[in-house]
């Protein structure tokens, strides 16, 4: 579980601001990438999984942005409810755990990473609506037959959706992921795009390359 196609285009994607945070960080490849794109940005980086904190730490010290980012081994829920954080993230982002009810990893921190027993959605969206500004804006990416429980969850949390970007893998499929914004109720109309990641296998297309241009080598 180190670096994947979802995180890269959630990183790259997703809106930032003067304090952002990442839920469910990992080994830290969303929160660098934040920091990388907006470089006056305070970056905390929340993980649940004391190996994963560890090598993000690492990352984070060998990496340029160690000023800008925080690494914080919690469970979100634990650090949603101090009073310090209540309201003061410009940008929320996260790749949640999705998995319900299914065949779980062979391993403690694959399962913890892919499966949302220890992440709920409505504890994700609690968490974020508690964590954000009102005029912040949280970003996500999740699997098409996660889309509409997402959705669900969040109108239930107080939000609306402000962006939905359907990706495809190549152009002959149907979308396989959503990247998807949301907001506390503005009364703008939500923005609708679509990416595609490759026009044959192996060939990527313009829009991820344009996308992704300032972290592939």
């Amino acid at each position: 579980m180190k670096v994947g196609t979802d995180s890269v285009l959630l990183g790259a994607w997703a809106h930032g601001g003067a304090r952002v945070l990442d839920i469910g960080a990992g080994t830290g490849v969303i929160a660098l990438m934040m920091a990388q794109r907006f470089p006056q940005a305070l970056v905390d980086a929340v993980e649940i999984d004391q190996e994963a904190c560890c090598q993000a730490e690492g990352n984070v010290v060998d990496s340029p942005f160690a000023r800008q980012v925080s690494v914080i081994c919690s469970p979100v829920q634990l650090f949603a409810s101090r009073a310090e954080y209540a309201g003061c993230y410009d940008a929320i982002v996260s790749n949640p755990p999705f998995f319900e009810n299914a065949l779980k990893a062979p391993t403690e921190a694959r399962a913890k990473a892919r499966h949302n027993d220890a992440l709920p959605f409505d504890q994700l969206f609690k968490s974020v609506v508690a964590l954000m500004k009102k005029e912040g804006e949280f970003s996500a990416i999740i699997p098409f037959d996660y889309k509409s429980r997402f959705e669900e969850e969040a109108a239930l949390a107080g939000l609306v959706i402000s962006r939905v970007c359907a990706v495809k893998t190549t152009p002959a499929k149907q979308p396989k992921r959503y990247l998807m914004a949301f907001t506390f109720p503005t009364g703008k109309d939500c923005e609708f795009g679509e990416g595609l990641l490759e026009t044959t296998p192996g060939v990527r297309s313009e829009w991820y390359r344009t996308l992704t241009s300032d972290f592939y080598l």
